[in-house]
């Protein structure tokens, strides 16, 4: 794969690393240390996002005219400085709610940024009939750090309290950016400098009949299952009284069938057939969320989670490399930029809103409830997969030319 891409992946594994490690460390510390409820936890996660997708309406073409490293390499030093803000106003008994989504609107924010750029940088260091193998990889790395970081985090939460792992998420933006400081620029190569704007990527997106149902399918059952996440968060470590331990196992567990996915994308490509996979794969990790309104205080309850999570995770460890190849193979290089920022703004926007909306539903028909709900209509998520079409197809064939 070559030298940069090893770099390039050296970085991601200690982001990826730092991250889950401090998994839920902002909804525990908003619980354990401010002592929020469901409303304020759901209102944390969705501010930060919505936030941070505004300000990134303007950085898809910004990204386009700057060399794509040195995008990457800023967004982690700011991501890093960002997230040790926390732990020394925790020590200086200065912190507040208000930080909490400070800090989580400039993480957002500098993510569409890094994003942006890491597609673009990716095209340019790796072949065209590389980047599944490629996407494989990042996508097995993931799934093999989840199946840990949450478990080590979690009992380190239980030891030390959730601030520590905070510092752990700054040095993996660290370890990630000093990685990319390594990469040698290709002599002779500049970033492309289109005219346009972050309209150019929906415009894209919209004529690309393929991109279109895939997006469409892929905003909504993210923003569904993630807006879940942070009153999982309460109803578990809250209501139920679960141990941090116990939380970082149930979603830490189930990790092992990412890996096996990532594993095995190849050979079922080979098999079936790209779209094929795809949609088998789109439809698999809907089907179980649902079961989680049904969890309870006790081992039992612990053993419905690790089921439900395994068969969603397992399915996204085979559709999202394939979801993230097709994409840069059908965006021009021109484009690649614009596009994934708009992606990820309309991703981050979409998870926002429907977070804060399920926070104000936990808080009216309670947190259990609000969960089911979210399980029922993901069921209905795979009718978003229809918009194939020939249609689309010319539209996008002309729009190229």
């Amino acid at each position: 794969m070559g030298r940069a891409f090893n770099w390039l992946w050296i970085a991601y594994t200690a982001s990826v690393v730092g991250t889950w490690l401090a998994f839920g460390a902002f909804p525990l510390i908003a619980i354990r240390v401010l002592g929020s409820g469901p409303a304020a936890v759901s209102g944390l996660a969705a501010a930060g996002l919505a936030a941070g997708a505004l300000l990134g309406l303007r950085l898809g073409p910004w990204v386009e005219h700057r060399d794509k490293r040195t995008v990457m390499i800023v967004a982690d030093v700011v991501r890093c400085a960002a997230l040790l803000s926390v732990p020394l106003a925790h020590g200086l008994g200065l912190l507040t709610y208000a930080q909490l989504v400070i800090v989580s609107v400039i993480g957002a924010a500098a993510n569409v940024a890094f994003t942006a750029a890491s597609g673009a940088f990716l095209k340019q260091i790796v072949a065209p009939e590389r980047l599944l193998r490629a996407n494989a990889r990042f996508e097995s790395t993931t799934w093999t750090v989840i199946a840990v970081g949450p478990m080590l985090g979690g009992a380190a939460v239980g030891l030390l309290g959730p601030v520590i792992t905070v510092y752990a998420n700054a040095a993996g933006f660290l370890l990630s950016g000093l990685a990319l400081a390594a990469i040698r620029p290709r002599p002779g190569r500049t970033a492309p400098r289109p005219a346009g704007s972050l309209a150019d990527g929906w415009r894209f997106v919209h004529d690309d009949h393929r991109l279109r149902a895939l997006f469409r399918n892929t905003i909504a059952v993210n923003a569904l299952i993630m807006a879940t996440e942070p009153l999982l968060a309460v109803l578990l470590l809250g209501e139920l009284g679960w141990p941090a331990w116990w939380y970082g196992l149930a979603f830490g567990l189930p990790c092992l069938g990412g890996l096996l996915g990532a594993q095995l994308v190849g050979r079922f490509e080979q098999r079936y057939g790209r779209a094929r996979v795809l949609t088998m794969a789109g439809v698999l990790r809907i089907l179980t969320p649902v079961g989680l309104a049904l969890v309870v205080a006790g081992p039992g309850g612990l053993l419905l989670v690790v089921a439900v999570e395994f068969v969603v995770i397992t399915s996204m460890g085979v559709f999202n490399p394939l979801l993230a190849t097709e994409r840069l193979q059908r965006v021009p290089d021109d484009r690649i930029s614009r596009v994934l920022t708009f992606w990820t703004v309309a991703n981050s926007a979409a998870i926002a809103l429907t977070t804060a909306l399920w926070g104000v539903l936990a808080d009216l028909v309670g947190t259990r409830t609000a969960i089911g709900i979210a399980g029922a209509l993901l069921l209905l998520t795979p009718l978003l997969f229809a918009g194939d079409s020939l249609t689309g197809r010319k539209r996008v064939l002309a729009w190229r030319r």
